[in-house]
């Protein structure tokens, strides 16, 4: 009897041997990990992590990544991603279902559910994961209120729900209930109301992020927040209170919103504050000079209100202060000494104004902002109950003044109206910008500046200031730049994957250098990458310096880059399935989203960046389809440019003259205009052949019927486009790959048509039955 049950309980060992699962991880554990692949419907390459994987030990990598603790999962990241695309979701997929497998995690401390197409509610049950501290579910189509049962997560720290599709209003109960919040995140949705005056309660918090939503009402006073280092209004209906605020605060943006009423000097003190954008409100208050001289501030932009004040040439700047904007306002004076001769790089804006040198262009006369100054409201603090025969006798006597200021306003008006008559031929209309150049080519260069004002605006949002890492950082966030986070390897280096400690997905490129230069070589090329900030731009965040340790010279330059989500433009146009393509009004959408990138390389530095040899596979998508385009003729970032010679010179630099400039602009038009021909016709051209053989088959069809102009137009949009708007698109693109280069037209003549054209497909789709008559002549030069 003793033999056979001691057989008996060997075959149950060996049974039980025989149950996959990790050495580690409990097995209650592991089968909600194998029922949560199961759901999500994990790509292929990562089936073999079911099969005797030890999770606590396996290698992270961009779809899937868990940390344990002991024998418990307290880590787990899950996104969507270029190279480890999750297939969509199965039609009985259940949001609430994936959260119950969730809930066999009881441990569980950080959640990350990033891009992965869940849509719905989210689950009331995340409050029953009552261990999480980070919870990140952005960039989802996650609609509807925030579940009240998240107020249950007294652990939570951070709580990112970034670009999904919430309504409601932002819950009270988060500075409430959330006593341990630093991070709050909530962009890119559709929350409305006004903000909780609870928010005040959040003793923690460090972020607080609610950009693009359609918040409006007062913002609650947030001064006793001395944690609070960020903040992100943008583009709401917030005011007209400015807010206060604490004194400590790094970053503060409010802009476009309706704020109305600010004390500037009131500022003074914060002492830390790197970065102010109240651009786009209401502002009509005095403007303070004390910003400039703020210790710690790089990026000012007030413009786009109705700011009044003089400004005297003696007023200081900060030294480190590197982007100015001061456009459409109501300001007088003179432009500060150190505003307009500066050592370092700096960027200033201020045209819309009044400034009172005749060399400042584009500058209302003064009356112009002399009239405004005198409707500037009073601040809503005390209000007069009486008005005494001496506030008549006052008011008699400004009405005088007044009357007197307007007069003599008109006067100088016209003077200076003749005097420009007779100055009209000698000096040229340009919009205005004050950069390090010399006098003899700043007249030059601004003449292909005319947009830059406009161009600065649309700089991307949500990304950190630009910063020098150290190499440990880098290392971390790479895993100690693992094989498993490289993305791309080549002549020139490689780029690698990776996560920084704030949760941030980036892309590090990795430039080798083949002879031992000092830092300071190569300083000036990384200040002008720091520069290239644009929405349709692949941005850079920051950059690390690898050196050899017996003479201190550069081994590799690591250049940190914001990471862009979904492929390549190439890969929704002529790759995949018809479903997947764009849209005729998508692809109008990209094509001047790719547009606007090139009239900033081209406008929006001093000088300009050309000859960047533009292809479609260099157009990426980011998660809401924007395009941003990730190739410059920068020497650190082009693997054809030589990086050790010692004298590195770049693009459009001095020795260029205006027409070498222009020449290498129309070569970035004929670039343009492939990527053009290949959004059309829908089919990848590669070749010198394919884009020979798909233009002369455009041009043969544009002088065509209508009804034959779409033959060579890609299948998937034939009934989505209009005749008008297909006929502006084909022949903008027959001039954009124009053989004579000065016949193509200029960036700027390219995007109005293709503006024109979205605004005549946007007709049509109104009004179909008008189709016929919404085109109009082109005018490209």
């Amino acid at each position: 009897m003793a033999e056979r049950a001691f057989i008996v309980l060997l075959i149950v060992f060996m049974v039980l041997s025989l149950v996959h699962h990790s050495a580690q991880l409990q097995p209650s554990q592991y089968e909600a990990l194998l029922r949560i692949k199961q759901q999500l419907n994990f790509p292929a390459e990562l089936d073999s992590w079911s099969d005797n994987t030890d999770f606590c030990n396996s290698e992270p990598n961009p779809s899937l990544t868990l940390v344990c603790y002991e024998d418990n999962l307290t880590q787990l990241h899950v996104a969507g991603d270029t190279s480890f695309s999750f297939p969509q979701l199965s039609e009985d997929f259940s949001t609430v279902a994936l959260f119950s497998n969730l809930l066999s995690l009881p441990n569980l401390k950080v959640l990350s559910l990033v891009s992965l197409g869940l849509k719905g509610n989210l689950p009331a049950l995340i409050g029953k994961l009552t261990s999480l501290e980070i919870v990140n579910v952005s960039s989802n189509y996650f609609d509807g209120p925030i579940p009240r049962e998240i107020s249950y997560l007294k652990n939570l720290q951070t709580l990112v729900m970034d670009d999904n599709r919430f309504t409601g209003q932002v819950p009270s109960w988060l500075g409430s209930s959330l006593p341990a919040l630093c991070v709050l995140s909530m962009k890119n949705n559709s929350l409305s109301g006004s903000l909780p005056t609870t928010l005040s309660l959040s003793a923690n918090l460090r972020i607080l992020v609610l950009s693009g939503n359609l918040l409006s009402g007062v913002v609650p006073h947030l001064n006793n927040l001395s944690n609070l280092q960020v903040v992100d209004l943008e583009g709401n209906k917030l005011g007209p209170n400015f807010p206060r605020l604490p004194t400590r605060l790094v970053n503060l943006v409010l802009r476009k919103n309706n704020f109305k009423f600010v004390k500037l000097h009131e500022l003074g003190s914060f002492f830390q504050l790197q970065k102010l954008d109240i651009s786009m409100n209401q502002f009509m208050v005095p403007f303070s000079q004390s910003l400039f001289s703020l210790p710690s501030l790089t990026y000012l932009d007030v413009s786009g209100n109705k700011f009044t004040g003089k400004l005297f040439k003696d007023t200081p700047c900060s030294p480190g202060l590197s982007y100015v904007n001061l456009s459409e306002n109501r300001l007088t004076g003179d432009l500060p000494h150190c505003l307009q001769y500066v050592k370092n790089n700096r960027t200033v804006l201020f045209s819309g104004n009044c400034f009172s040198s005749e060399r400042y262009q584009h500058q209302h006369p003064p009356s112009f902002c002399h009239i405004e100054a005198l409707a500037v409201p009073i601040l809503p603090h005390k209000q007069q109950k009486k008005v005494t025969s001496r506030a008549v006798l006052a008011s008699s006597m400004v009405g005088g003044i007044v009357g007197g200021m307007v007069l003599l306003g008109l006067v100088f008006l016209v003077v200076r109206r003749e005097r420009r008559k007779r100055k009209s031929d000698k000096v040229p209309h340009t919009r205005l910008i004050m950069e390090k150049v010399s006098p003899a080519s700043t007249l030059k260069v601004l003449k292909d500046a005319s947009n830059i004002s406009e161009t600065r605006k649309l700089g991307p949002v949500g990304l950190p200031p630009y910063r020098t890492f150290v190499l440990d950082e880098l290392r971390e966030a790479t895993n100690d730049f693992s094989t498993s986070n490289l993305i791309v390897e080549n002549s020139n280096g490689q780029v690698y994957r990776g996560w920084l400690t704030d949760g941030t997905l980036v892309a590090i490129r990795c430039v080798k250098m083949k002879k031992k230069h000092s830092v300071h070589t190569y300083t000036h090329h990384l200040e002008l990458i720091a520069k290239l900030r644009h929405i349709h731009l692949v941005s850079a965040i920051g950059h690390c310096f690898d050196c050899y340790q017996d003479d201190s010279s550069v081994n590799k330059i690591l250049i940190v880059f914001e990471h862009v989500a979904n492929g390549s433009l190439r890969s929704l146009i002529s790759e995949g399935n018809v479903a997947q393509k764009l849209t005729w009004k998508q692809r109008l959408a990209a094509a001047i989203g790719i547009g606007r990138g090139i009239q900033f390389l081209h406008t929006g530095l001093v000088p300009g960046i050309y000859a960047n040899q533009l292809k479609i596979t260099d157009i990426l998508m980011d998660h809401d389809y924007h395009v941003k385009i990730s190739k410059y003729n920068l020497p650190l970032l082009d693997e054809t440019r030589k990086l050790d010679n010692g004298a590195i010179s770049f693009t459009g630099s001095k020795e260029k003259d205006g027409s070498a400039l222009r020449l290498n602009e129309k070569d970035d038009i004929h670039d343009f205009g492939v990527i053009l021909l290949e959004m059309m016709v829908g089919r990848a051209i590669n070749s010198v052949d394919d884009v020979s053989v798909s233009f002369d088959i455009l041009k043969v069809n544009l002088n065509a019927e209508e009804p034959a102009q779409r033959s060579s137009v890609d299948p998937a949009i034939h009934n989505e486009c209009s005749d008008p708007s297909l006929k502006i698109m084909m022949e903008l693109c027959v001039k954009c790959l124009s053989s004579v280069p000065s016949d193509r037209p200029s960036i700027e003549d390219v995007l109005w048509n293709l503006q024109f054209a979205a605004q005549v497909q946007d007709s049509w789709v109104r009004d179909s039955s008008s189709s016929s008559n919404q085109g109009s002549p082109i005018h490209l030069t």
